[in-house]
């Protein structure tokens, strides 16, 4: 297996039965999908395993029970899984265009992350796009998307162009930086394992980023890849973003950088000798 696939979900399996379709048209083979459970019910257990009969590439669902935001946890569980040397990171929420893989594969470097983008899209949109739109990639047109509600905006819209002169260019020339994006971002498992994978003390808020912080302190390229490597991201509620948990989040990656951390205790590897605090 060349390619492990990881991504979180948690309770949204209409949502995730559109990812795992959208997983099913890449014009690369050669990858697996792991799914990080956070804890969800047996909705989401069976369009796993009704889509494990559909698709052509393995899953894997790794699962622990419901006990809160836990997706450092399991996603740390998940990369243990992976049986891949290359690790792709996304989300339940996100269906990603058919050359996504490929263009991860493609641009993927020694000793660097890559950072790639997304589109938001409104809530109706999100509910409203078949099975066989994800298939045949309308849902990747830009004037079908805007037909269909999607705010138009050309500069963020442009990352729905398929033009690799188009999608370099823009990759040059925005001004975001390129962050480790828990939505899309991709790098090798052996770096993932040297800084020990994420921070477990941390919930909703910034824990990406922070994982991010921490491979470049370890002297890691991020590389933007914004323009060229796209998924659609489907709009929920967040029950779980809650003001103490951003808060105690930021004091975690204000240590980060400050004392230029690269390997959490708190990560895939357990230091008992580690304190909880800040």
């Amino acid at each position: 297996m060349e390619i492990s696939v990881v991504f979180t979900t948690f309770n949204h399996p209409v949502w995730l039965e559109k990812v795992l379709w959208g997983f099913s048209v890449q014009t690369f083979k050669d990858f697996e999908v792991v799914i990080a459970d956070d804890g969800s019910g047996q909705e989401t257990f069976d369009v796993i395993e009704k889509m494990k009969k559909k698709v052509d590439y393995p899953i894997q669902h790794i699962w622990h029970e419901d006990d809160g935001f836990r997706k450092c946890v399991i996603l740390n569980k998940a990369i243990v899984a992976a049986k891949a040397d290359y690790l792709i990171f996304t989300d339940g929420d996100c269906i990603p265009r058919r050359d996504f893989v490929q263009t991860h594969v493609e641009k993927r470097k020694p000793n660097s992350f890559l950072s790639g983008g997304l589109i938001r899209l409104p809530l109706e949109l999100s509910r409203s796009i078949s099975k066989e739109e994800i298939l045949q990639q309308k849902i990747f047109s830009r004037n079908w998307l805007e037909s269909k509600g999607l705010k138009k905006n050309f500069f963020k819209n442009l990352k729905l162009t398929q033009r690799e002169m188009t999608a370099g260019l823009m990759n040059k020339i925005t001004p975001t930086n390129p962050s480790w994006n828990g939505h899309n971002a991709s790098t090798w498992k052996e770096i993932v394992l040297a800084v020990n994978g994420f921070d477990e003390r941390m919930q909703y808020g910034g824990q990406d980023r922070e994982f991010g912080e921490r491979l470049v302190n370890f002297g890691v390229q991020p590389v933007q890849i914004r323009y060229s490597a796209i998924c659609l991201h489907l709009d929920h509620p967040r029950g779980y973003a809650k003001r103490e948990s951003i808060e105690k989040n930021k004091k975690i990656r204000q240590k980060t950088r400050r004392e230029k951390i690269i390997r959490t205790p708190f990560g895939i590897e357990k230091n008992k000798n580690a304190t909880t605090s800040s």
